[in-house]
C-alpha cells in the first residue's frame, strides 16, 4: 500500500457518485460510468489516466461484487476530480477491511489474486478505510493527472 490519497490543501472540484447492484453487470457498469464521467471532465478515452482509472474501477468493483457482497446491499462507486488527480472510491458493506490490506503477488499460473496488485501498480496512492457510516469498507485510489494546469486553463477541467 502507498501513501494515503488525502493530501492537505487539495480541493475537490467535481464529484460523481452511483450505487450499483453487487453483480457482474453492476461491476461492468461501474467501469463504463467511470469512463463516461472522465470524458465529461475532459480526460479523453484512451489516455493513460483514463486507462488506469478504468482498470482500477474494474478491479475494485469486481472485488466489491466477489468479496464484499452482502445480499440485499449495493456497492457504491464515487469519482472525484481533485486538484491534480482523479480519486476513485468503491465502497461495500462487508466489514472486513483488514482482509483486503494483505496484498501479495500471486503465483505465476494462479487464476486470481492480481486485482489489488494492479491497483497498487496503477494508482499513485491508495488505501482501505472504514465505511462511514459502518459497516463496510472503502477502497480509495488516486491517479495523478499530468498537465493538470493546462487542462484547467483550457476550461476542460474544474
Amino acid at each position: 500500500m502507498t501513501a494515503p490519497p488525502t493530501r492537505p490543501g487539495r480541493v475537490i472540484a467535481r464529484t460523481f457518485r452511483q450505487r450499483l447492484s453487487p453483480t457482474p453487470r453492476g461491476a461492468r457498469l461501474a467501469r463504463h460510468l467511470a469512463l463516461h464521467q472522465l470524458q465529461d471532465w475532459g480526460i479523453p478515452h484512451g489516455s493513460d489516466v483514463s486507462d488506469a482509472v478504468a482498470v482500477i474501477v474494474a478491479e475494485l468493483a469486481a472485488n466489491a461484487v466477489t468479496h464484499g457482497r452482502v445480499p440485499g446491499r449495493d456497492f457504491e462507486l464515487a469519482l472525484s476530480l481533485v486538484t491534480g488527480s482523479i480519486r476513485v472510491e468503491v465502497t461495500d458493506t462487508r466489514a472486513d477491511a483488514d482482509a483486503v490490506i494483505d496484498v501479495r503477488r500471486p503465483r505465476p499460473l494462479a487464476e486470481a489474486g492480481r486485482g489489488l496488485v494492479l491497483v497498487g501498480a496503477l494508482a499513485d496512492r491508495w488505501e482501505v478505510v472504514d465505511r462511514q457510516p459502518p459497516p463496510g469498507k472503502t477502497v480509495r485510489a488516486e491517479v495523478d493527472v499530468p498537465g493538470w494546469l493546462g487542462l484547467s486553463r483550457r476550461g476542460e477541467g474544474p
